[in-house]
């Protein structure tokens, strides 16, 4: 079995390929900054990671977004019809379905909401891919996780660990939330079953994540064991936290109202669909296992 990872040289690219390598013969890393790279796509299986993510500074055009994660797609996509590989896996986001509040667990058939250009662009290459045809032969994955995290990722976990790693009080204690996440090791688990157990699988659209719900608070608990700190939280009166974010919307500070959103909100995945035609049961890590690995990472850095 031969693979072949388009935008290896990211955070989840790197582990994906490491993964990979040590249960496949060939696993090949491909940039397409390459000039030449559709000439290198005759691998049995194509996992493409491609993709303009987030912009926290907020500079990244609409067509910047569009250019990236829809037309490169699109191009990577008729590269894939052209090649001898049978199975494309393109990972796209959750973003494309939802990107702040889900109380209940967000399926597959949920209504497409993206609100930002992050999220549009990737639901736009969703719904160009779904209509395309494939040869008998060939099968199209497209999988949508929340959040990744592990060893080497430079998010908002890392954000929060150095508040509390400096003996500085969470402030949003007063909000509670439970939010689904995934390991970088559950993500690369998930990878590999596709590619084992392809046949099982239809072509189309499924959500990837942790089994398990998270709060922020559990987050900030994990933190604190990791870290030996017996940081007290803060229960700020929420009415005052979000007018403080409001005047991050407008001055450079560490909160504004989107980020808000994202830490005290539910946003809930469920997994059912692609655990049961996988016939998984359990993944390598739990939810909490999972944050443990990542947040150790951070303190050994």
């Amino acid at each position: 079995m031969t693979i072949q990872i388009t935008g290896s040289s990211g955070f989840v690219g790197q582990n994906l390929q490491k993964y990979l390598s040590d249960r496949h013969d060939e696993v090949k890393g491909l940039s397409l900054r390459n000039m030449n790279w559709r000439n290198h796509m005759d691998e049995d299986v194509i996992v493409n990671l491609v993709g303009k993510a987030h912009d926290h500074n907020e500079t990244a055009t609409e067509q910047d977004y569009y250019n990236v994660n829809v037309e490169l797609v699109k191009e990577i996509f008729q590269a894939f019809l052209g090649s001898s590989a049978t199975l494309l896996i393109h990972i796209s986001s959750l973003a494309a379905v939802e990107e702040f509040k889900a109380t209940e667990p967000l399926t597959e058939s949920n209504d497409c909401r993206p609100v930002s250009l992050y999220g549009k662009s990737k639901r736009e290459a969703e719904e160009w891919l779904m209509k395309q045809e494939l040869p008998e032969h060939k099968k199209l994955i497209i999988l949508r996780p929340p959040m990744i995290h592990g060893p080497g990722d430079k998010g908002n976990l890392g954000l929060l660990y150095k508040l509390i790693s400096k003996g500085i009080p969470y402030p949003l204690a007063s909000f509670d939330n439970q939010r689904s996440f995934i390991s970088i090791d559950n993500f690369c688990y998930f990878i590999e079953q596709i590619i084992q157990r392809r046949d099982n699988l239809a072509s189309g659209i499924y959500h990837v994540a942790d089994n398990e719900w998270i709060s922020t608070k559990q987050i900030i608990g994990i933190i604190k064991e990791v870290t030996n700190k017996k940081v007290p939280d803060l229960s700020l009166p929420k009415f005052l936290v979000k007018g403080i974010a409001k005047v991050g919307d407008f001055v450079p500070i560490p909160l504004n109202t989107k980020r808000l959103k994202k830490m005290t909100s539910d946003l809930l995945v469920s997994n059912t669909k692609i655990k049961q035609a996988l016939a998984i049961e359990r993944l390598p890590l739990t939810a909490k296992e999972g944050l443990e690995k990542t947040i150790r990472s951070l303190s050994d850095e």
